[in-house]
């Protein structure tokens, strides 16, 4: 019995270190997409998107050996509830992902700078984002539900600033019919990176799940 379970925290270790990995690797292609936007870098952008197979196959390992512990181990509670968690945090860093494309979509799409303060505004919401995926993934491997409210309570200045902007745009599309266009794409983008603050919070809510055993709305 206690082979057993040194081989099923043996297996359970090796899945939060992948996690580590993928969280890493998400928050990385966050910053590379941001650059990548930023300076008009068409390569870098186009190496973001190709990073996002790598995100997606790590997810389906992770979720693979999840599985097989959950069918061969019969974990109950704490044990199981992070298995379950695992899922969650899984899929949300997936879309995250998924996030990060798109931004380097949208640097190769927005060329110059784009008006008003729409790149002071979508710098903070990336780096924000960063610090969401850092502090996400931490709180997880810490078990820590404290860190992952804190955490989640960072999505406040994401919105924050997604609205901000917002407002700036629809004045400026107001008074500049011609960047129309252009203020729709950096509208989308601003939407993106505010999905993905959404996405971390998912995530701080699954850890405190898997640590109280209780459903809280972040």
């Amino acid at each position: 019995m206690m082979n057993r379970r040194i081989m099923f925290l043996e297996e359970l270790n090796r899945i939060r270190h992948d996690i580590l990995t993928m969280a890493s690797r998400v928050e990385q292609d966050l910053g590379n997409a941001w650059d990548a936007l930023r300076n008009n870098d068409g390569e870098l952008a186009r190496e973001v998107k190709a990073s996002d197979a790598v995100v997606n196959a790590i997810q389906l390992k992770i979720e693979d050996q999840a599985a097989v512990l959950i069918a061969t181990q019969q974990p109950v509670a704490r044990d199981l509830r992070e298995l379950v968690a695992i899922f969650k945090i899984t899929g949300n860093l997936e879309r995250a992902g998924d996030h990060t494309v798109h931004l380097a979509k949208a640097a190769l799409k927005l060329s110059g700078e784009p008006p008003f303060h729409a790149m002071e505004h979508l710098e903070k919401m990336t780096t924000c984002g960063k610090d969401m995926i850092r502090g996400a993934v931490s709180a997880y491997l810490d078990q820590d539900t404290e860190a992952a409210r804190r955490t989640a309570a960072m999505d406040d200045a994401i919105d924050a600033e997604h609205k901000a902007l917002t407002k700036e745009l629809l004045r400026l599309m107001k008074e500049h019919p011609e960047l129309v266009d252009q203020a729709v794409r950096i509208l989308n983008t601003s939407g993106f990176l505010e999905r993905l603050g959404d996405h971390m919070t998912n995530i701080c809510e699954g850890i405190v799940y898997m640590v109280e055993n209780k459903h809280e709305e972040l």
